[in-house]
């Protein structure tokens, strides 16, 4: 495939399938190592069809992160309802992020968007709308409801579900990509995940008085 990232994608009967095998072999192999001969072995296509339906390795990478990370969100969506109080939403929603960010596909995607990204500037913007900017949209339209529902209060509802995905991100990113410790336990990461609920409820959750005895 080309080095230049191309935008044309089609979609067609086998395009779920491209997209599955490429997953497969991503997770296995990596970006690099991943070969167009062994994608369209695993996903049962020839070349010339996984080349009709994505003409870029980049691309066919980013198809894979963005179904990654929109099948993410929504389990969340599947585990609590969108309408549940923060105190049940965001522990799970922060589970998800956390999980994610250590799993060995989150780490590819972040290493292969941030090599290629200074080359070709587009490929940054894409992995940006594939996940961070995916995950900013789910978490802002949950904010909006919870404040409209009087649960939380929020004056800048993106900043805000930006501000939960970086406290989601505390101790365990910087340990990750200096190297410093690549494995956390599930203790560990619900540490992580209770200490970013708990300061973003202390920042924006409704304190309500408690009336006299």
């Amino acid at each position: 495939m080309d080095d230049q990232p191309k935008s044309t994608i089609r979609r067609g009967r086998k395009f779920a399938q491209v997209i599955e095998g490429a997953r497969k072999v991503f997770l296995r192999d990596g970006f690099e190592g991943a070969s167009v001969d062994d994608i369209a072995a695993e996903a049962g296509v020839s070349k010339a069809t996984l080349y009709a339906y994505v003409p870029d390795k980049r691309q066919l990478f980013l198809e894979v992160a963005r179904e990654e990370c929109r099948r993410q969100a929504d389990e969340v969506e599947d585990l609590v309802s969108m309408s549940a109080p923060p105190e049940q939403m965001l522990p799970v929603a922060g589970r998800r992020i956390v999980d994610f960010i250590l799993s060995d596909f989150g780490r590819q995607i972040y290493r292969v968007c941030l090599a290629e990204a200074y080359r070709f500037p587009e490929l940054g913007r894409q992995f940006y709308e594939t996940g961070p900017g995916l995950l900013r949209e789910r978490l802002s339209s949950y904010l909006n409801g919870a404040v409209a529902r009087g649960q939380l209060k929020i004056d800048d509802i993106h900043l805000a579900a930006d501000q939960f995905a970086e406290l989601c991100k505390a101790d365990i990113f910087p340990s990750v990509c200096f190297g410093v410790k690549t494995e956390f336990s599930d203790a560990e990461r619900d540490r992580i995940v209770r200490g970013a609920v708990e300061t973003f409820l202390a920042r924006y959750g409704v304190k309500r008085d408690i009336p006299d005895q």
